[in-house]
């Protein structure tokens, strides 16, 4: 009897690692990092972790996501979102795992007036944005078996994020003042970790038993967003909805301009999924009815 493949995913106590540690059960031997277990701005035990595991494959949705604060705190997101992701890179590519990375939107200017693809030329325009690029770039140069996987507009039940700040000031006041003239598709984490847990699942059910090659041959970038898109505005004003229902607060459309933060943002972030569709058979509902069944869960 074969032995089950190691998984080992980081961050699992971020919106989407949690949904992954839940999601991936079943599919081998789980092995969940918190940043206690694992804290990935220590390089020397980020080697150490992976060695030690023997991994088939790994998933690393651990980040510096505080799109702020990373503008005054350049070097802890380069550490995190850069250097760790590339020294993981490195050691998939010195046992022969397969690494499964999370990227954003914010790789892009956000000028493009269509949904953008996987091969369009980035050019973010915050730190943030930047050392994501900067770790896609060392996770390809590692010449490791890998999908990079850029989503947008992450949300949960959990932790700190757009949904869970809206459902909280939508129960304090009367109302809210969101910006109307940014564009992409609010993305469910768990929504996310289902479609990763599909694609190793497929991996691990190929002909070849799961190893690199299967992954070799599909290594790349792809989008992997919700279904359709809205406003920061549109996203808020349908929470509230079904949320809160005839007691929801007004919300009063604004441009981005009325409601500065250090960090300069897209104006378009919308993403087209073609490619993952195309590839593994997988699509995303819709960021509405995704929305919905997370309300309502």
């Amino acid at each position: 009897m074969n032995e089950q493949p190691t998984i080992l995913v980081t961050g699992v106590n971020g919106q989407v690692g949690y949904e992954l540690l839940r999601g991936l059960q079943g599919l081998g031997r789980v092995v969940g990092l918190d940043r206690a277990a694992l804290d990935l701005a220590d390089l020397d035990r980020v080697r150490e972790v992976v060695r030690e595991a023997k991994p088939a494959i790994i998933v690393n949705p651990a980040a510096y996501t505080a799109v702020d604060k990373a503008e005054s705190d350049e070097a802890a997101a380069r550490r995190l979102n850069a250097e760790a992701p590339g020294v993981l890179a490195e050691e998939a590519a010195r046992c022969g795992a397969a690494l499964i990375h999370y990227s954003t939107d914010y790789v892009f200017d956000g000028t493009k007036d269509a949904p953008y693809a996987e091969d369009d030329a980035t050019n973010p325009q915050n730190v943030y944005g930047a050392t994501k690029l900067e770790g896609e770039q060392a996770i390809a140069a590692s010449g490791c078996a890998h999908l990079i996987l850029r989503t947008s507009w992450v949300y949960g039940r959990r932790g700190k994020n757009f949904l869970l700040t809206m459902l909280k000031l939508g129960a304090e006041r009367p109302e809210l003042r969101v910006v109307a003239d940014q564009f992409g598709a609010p993305t469910w984490s768990r929504s996310i970790a289902a479609a990763s847990a599909h694609i190793v699942a497929q991996g691990l059910a190929s002909q070849r038993g799961g190893d690199a090659a299967w992954w070799r041959e599909r290594s790349g970038i792809y989008n992997l967003t919700a279904g359709g898109a809205t406003s920061w505005h549109g996203f808020t004003q349908t929470i509230l909805d079904i949320a809160m229902g005839d007691k929801a607060p007004n919300v009063v459309p604004i441009p981005a301009s009325d409601y500065p933060v250090p960090a300069r943002r897209p104006t378009n972030s919308r993403l087209a999924s073609q490619k993952l569709a195309q590839t593994f058979g997988l699509r995303l509902p819709t960021w509405d009815e995704a929305l919905r069944i997370c309300l309502e869960d």
